[in-house]
């Protein structure tokens, strides 16, 4: 990697969030290794994977502040509903809304995903941006691509949270139905994240290039 190509893609905006992530990262870490928590732990090991990931790749992808921000909170929300304790349970079990008697809706657990892969929606939309062929003129097709790749990322998560529940047994990844509400949760924010980007990037490119001259 030529380090002068590498700190040309980094501006201030960068600095403050790898400042905020860098932050959390060692406070939770810290949080979760005093309570031995290691099944968040092992998380914290995941987001400092992805973290050095968007950090070296910086320099070839176009990531957009919205999907850098999206990510940072993202690892904010997950953090937190591991590391705050609500009564005799986590964040991350906390009924928000009780929307239904018989499933466990809305939960901050399912708000979080929501976020996340929407989050997720739009790093896809920043990989594969530069390879789409007149996004504007294939709406439907780069719509299906761009919302099957946040679910397959929702799934890679599911894969993660089952290896986590395999080797820790007494983890809070739930069961079957916990993994069908993340799905369904995964796929809200994948459609969410989608018309976000049909309005704020595909919509009229003149008018957003004055904001972001890289669209």
């Amino acid at each position: 990697m030529e380090t002068g190509r590498w700190s040309a893609a980094i501006r201030k905006e960068h600095i403050v969030l790898l400042l905020i992530n860098l932050a959390l990262i060692v406070g939770f870490g810290t949080l979760f290794l005093a309570r031995q928590n290691h099944e968040f732990v092992i998380y914290v090991g995941v987001i400092v994977f992805f973290l050095c990931l968007v950090a070296f790749s910086i320099n070839k992808v176009d990531y957009t502040m919205s999907a850098l921000v999206g990510l940072t909170v993202w690892s904010a929300l997950h953090l937190a509903g591991g590391g705050i304790t609500v009564g005799e349970g986590r964040l991350y079990d906390v009924i928000l809304l009780p929307l239904s008697e018989t499933f466990p809706i809305l939960r901050y657990d399912q708000v979080v995903h929501i976020w996340g892969f929407g989050a997720s929606t739009l790093v896809a939309f920043c990989l594969l941006s530069r390879s789409l062929k007149a996004p504007r003129r294939n709406p439907v097709a780069v719509g299906f691509v761009l919302v099957m790749a946040g679910l397959g990322m929702g799934a890679l998560n599911e894969i993660v949270e089952f290896i986590v529940s395999s080797l820790i047994p007494r983890s809070g990844v739930g069961g079957y139905i916990n993994t069908a509400l993340d799905l369904c949760a995964d796929l809200i924010g994948a459609v969410l994240a989608l018309f976000y980007i049909r309005w704020w990037y595909l919509g009229d490119r003149e008018a957003r290039q004055q904001k972001d001259p890289r669209f």
